[in-house]
């Protein structure tokens, strides 16, 4: 499992222990509960002499889930693991909605708000709800793990390819950019940008050769716009022939491939239009910050014979990775669900108002979304309940459990066990 958060007295982080010496520290009355998720404690008593071992926290992008590692570089270990889902898709849906449903009520000439048009501003580096709450996310995360953990640097994958050392090869300076990786890098972005298969004969699951589209026997370069992927029989029947003569009875096809040849950096430009906003965002940490490219991931993952996850790509981040110590960890999957809705009012599929939204969210306390236990002793419910809540003013909550929906829970039975902070965990 994960190691546990350890804070002290002024709430400095201290080295994360095992679950097992943490509640040995709780049955003793030596510490209390902090935070529930991530489960951290904190110390009754200072202790200003402890040594702390510095981590790395290393984060892997993703459109749709991103993953995060907490990682001893001077051993190896893994700290602790998770993997966080956005809401980008939800938000981009959202909008969609909201906006079909402004013009169609226009379109009809139903009595509506006349659009407008050049009334905000857009600041600099301005990038679509969708992609900012994605960035907005991971920063969330990174400052409570900064709070609970003794974070010294920070590693991202920051482009998904090396761009720079396959459009020069030869490229110095950097040690792990020569021999095996380079081509490895080069490698991982032809697969992807052909589909993984032969572009001659279409065949699959079969080993694939990096082929030249102009061979280089009649002037071709090594550039990767001239790279592409054949099978070992396609390559040697076209041999030192130019890709026009080879293909020229199925102009098609011909046709296709020296589209796609044009494009070579088009899919990682746009996989790459958060990350810079975000490596700026980790900047503003104050911590030093070290970037790598998606092929290196892989490579140091392949090495390590890891698994394919989100969390284990995370800690293969970048050059600095050490052979990694699992054992025993699981990751925790955080789901970012927002803070609810700013709407007045829920419509209809004709966008009519059908029910006005209350515009307080916090009753006796509590507002819905809690994480509540509740020890009821009187009446037809008497029991133990643990879940989240929805509110109500009458003070009659309901309780999502594991085994199902509690209806009907007075408030004065509720005590909180995590306040509601926009995610949820499993």
């Amino acid at each position: 499992m994960s190691k546990t958060f350890v804070l002290d007295t002024e709430k400095t982080p201290l080295d994360p222990v095992h679950p097992a010496k943490a509640r040995q520290l709780l049955r003793n009355g030596k510490a209390a509960i902090f935070r529930r998720f991530p489960f951290t404690i904190i110390l009754k008593e200072s202790r200003p002499d402890s040594t702390v071992s510095p981590l790395r926290l290393k984060i892997d992008p993703g459109a749709k889930t991103t993953g995060i590692a907490l990682v001893n570089d001077s051993n190896g270990e893994v700290i602790f693991a998770a993997e966080l889902k956005h809401r980008g898709f939800s938000i981009r849906d959202a909008l969609t909605s909201r906006r079909q449903l402004r013009r169609s009520r226009r379109n009809r000439q139903t009595r509506y708000r006349q659009p407008r048009f050049l009334n905000r501003t857009r600041p600099q580096g301005w990038l679509a709800p969708s992609l900012q709450s994605r960035i907005e996310n991971i920063k969330t995360w990174v400052n409570k793990l900064h709070k609970l953990a003794p974070i010294a640097a920070i590693s991202q994958e920051l482009v998904r390819f090396d761009m720079q050392l396959m459009r020069n090869p030869d490229i110095q300076g950097k040690e792990y950019q020569q021999g095996t990786l380079a081509g490895y890098e080069i490698r991982e972005y032809l697969l992807d940008k052909w589909g993984r298969q032969c572009i001659y004969c279409g065949i699959k699951d079969v080993p694939l050769q990096i082929e030249h589209i102009h061979p280089r026997a009649k002037g071709g370069s090594n550039s990767i716009t001239n790279l592409t992927l054949s099978c070992e029989k396609c390559n040697i029947k076209k041999g030192t022939k130019d890709i026009r003569d080879f293909l020229k009875k199925d102009p098609l096809k011909l046709e296709k491939i020296l589209k796609q040849a044009k494009k070579p950096l088009a899919d990682a430009a746009s996989v790459n239009t958060t990350r810079f906003a975000l490596l700026e965002i980790l900047k503003a940490t104050g911590l030093p910050v070290e970037t790598g490219s998606g092929g290196l991931t892989k490579f140091n993952r392949k090495q390590q014979n890891l698994d394919k996850t989100h969390w284990l790509d995370a800690a293969c981040v970048g050059k600095s990775t050490p052979i990694l110590d699992i054992k025993g960890i699981k990751s925790v999957l955080i789901i970012a669900n927002g803070h609810g809705t700013r709407q007045s009012c829920r419509t209809n599929k004709y966008g009519f108002p059908i029910r006005h939204c209350s515009r307080t969210k916090f009753h006796f306390g509590f507002q819905t979304g809690d994480i509540v236990k509740a020890v009821v002793t009187h009446g037809k419910k008497v029991g133990e309940y643990l879940g989240r809540i929805a509110t109500r003013a009458t003070g009659s909550f309901n309780i999502s459990t594991k085994n199902g929906l509690v209806q009907g829970i007075n408030y004065k039975y509720c005590q909180h066990i995590h306040k509601k902070d926009g995610y949820s965990y499993a």
